[in-house]
């Protein structure tokens, strides 16, 4: 007898329940997009590549076009409609908003759920290829603008909106009193406009 190719399965998505069959090849991106018609979520690259998928599986960013929804049964899921509180905007989101963190805005989604993430590890001390001291003895790395760049290099953004990105991550992890950016929205602008001058596009 052949094996069944589909399951019902039940996502936690954004602290309620959805109960779906599913077959078993389908993405977690293409759960939520096709069949739950949460289309916050954005379907870009579909290879892991762009980050606009990105969405946090136990409070830990992932890209879901890589993430099979049968693999995240069982698990909390947030995707951007759940990061609000209602009609209050979350501290990253009224960042990005703030300060133009995005133009046409597709990549947005993704970008808000990583930059949720990244205050997260960097204020429970995780080091990034940019840390200067990984030693745990050196404590949390400040924040700074090249820091952000590499914590969030894996989403990009077609539009170049990387300055106004790395100075909204910088407002909302001193909102959320994260660490120290060290005076970080002055001089942010000028160090994020020369990695982009440089023409590295995968630097946010």
């Amino acid at each position: 007898m052949a094996l069944s190719t589909s399951s019902a399965i039940t996502l936690n998505i954004n602290g309620e329940k959805h109960a779906l069959p599913v077959d078993h090849r389908t993405t977690l991106l293409d759960a939520l997009r096709e069949r739950l018609d949460l289309t916050g979520t954005k379907k870009g690259c579909d290879q892991g590549q762009c980050g606009a998928c990105t969405v946090l599986i136990d409070g830990r960013r992932a890209v879901s076009c890589l993430q099979l929804a049968v693999a995240a049964e069982g698990r909390e899921i947030t995707t951007i409609e759940g990061v609000a509180d209602g009609e209050t905007l979350h501290p990253v989101q009224q960042a990005f908003l703030d300060l133009d963190g995005y133009q046409c805005g597709y990549c947005t989604p993704g970008q808000i759920c990583s930059a949720l993430a990244v205050i997260e590890e960097h204020a429970a001390g995780w080091p990034s290829a940019a840390s200067a001291d990984v030693r745990p003895e050196a404590g949390v790395p400040p924040l700074t603008p090249e820091e952000i760049r590499e914590r969030m290099s894996g989403n990009l953004c077609r539009c170049g909106a990387y300055v106004s990105i790395v100075q909204a991550v910088a407002r909302a992890a001193a909102a959320h009193g994260a660490a120290s950016t060290q005076g970080f929205e002055a001089g942010a602008a000028g160090a994020a406009g020369a990695a982009g001058s440089a023409g590295t596009e995968v630097t946010a």
